[in-house]
């Protein structure tokens, strides 16, 4: 398994595992929106894309992006990272006040808005996904508007607690949700996922769920799954690409 860096706060940056053959094109967004937004290759301007927005883990920022999607798909989406409602000393992160949270979402519909303006969107293939503290964003507000997106993903990020995210349970029982866990994390502990996975049921909600080897860090082989997990609600067809890991007895 290819590893990339950790998620902790001590390392934050995202190492590309390749870069790719031809130079992705950026566009320049509002400067009062600080985000990143790449464009496929040889994209036709006739096909509705799918948009991909990323949410950087704490210490990161929407430039990672230019890191995370060659890694993803170079071909398959439009995609959009912007960057964290609070500073740090080192980057950005994403607070989970009310008031904070409320600025990222605002501040993902202005992304989603403002790409949608410039390039040809599908507006139900509109899916949300982050790594660690971003991951648990991307599940809150996919959570929060399910009508809005059409999956949501996180890479070592935990379900999101306080502030009622399961608020619109009804309509959230019908998102599509992917949750990847490093078995061996200091952060997010199996604990910790065991009590999630009793959530989900209790819920009557679908998530799916892979682990990984490894401890708190990012592996090309997520962002494979991420690809694949991702291009199964486009075509609504299931790959046989997947490479789940063997879940502990009490999880199956």
């Amino acid at each position: 398994m290819n590893r990339l860096s950790s998620l902790s706060v001590s390392n934050h940056t995202i190492a590309a595992a390749h870069r790719p053959a031809r130079p992705l094109v950026r566009t320049k967004p509002r400067p009062q929106l600080p985000q990143c937004v790449l464009v496929p290759q040889h994209y036709e301007r006739n096909y509705a894309y799918p948009l991909l927005v990323w949410m950087h883990d704490a210490g990161g920022d929407e430039r990672e992006l230019k890191k995370i999607m060659p890694l993803v798909s170079l071909r398959n989406y439009v995609s959009v990272a912007i960057r964290g409602t609070s500073s740090l000393k080192r980057g950005f992160a994403w607070s989970e006040s009310p008031d904070a949270i409320l600025a990222a979402e605002s501040n993902v519909d202005e992304a989603v808005a403002q790409a949608k303006q410039r390039f040809h969107i599908h507006h139900n293939r509109i899916f949300i996904a982050g790594a660690g503290a971003g991951g648990t964003m991307a599940l809150r507000l996919a959570l929060r508007w399910p009508d809005r997106y059409a999956g949501g993903a996180s890479i070592g990020g935990c379900f999101p607690v306080g502030h009622s995210p399961l608020s619109r349970l009804p309509l959230a029982r019908r998102s599509r949700l992917l949750i990847m866990h490093c078995r061996d994390s200091e952060t997010y502990r199996v604990e910790q996922v065991c009590d999630e996975l009793s959530l989900f049921h209790a819920a009557g909600m679908s998530v799916t769920l892979r682990q990984y080897p490894c401890g708190d860090e990012l592996t090309t082989q997520m962002f494979r799954d991420l690809d694949v997990w991702l291009m199964e609600q486009v075509t609504g067809v299931a790959s046989s690409e997947h490479h789940d890991a063997a879940l502990p007895s009490e999880w199956n």
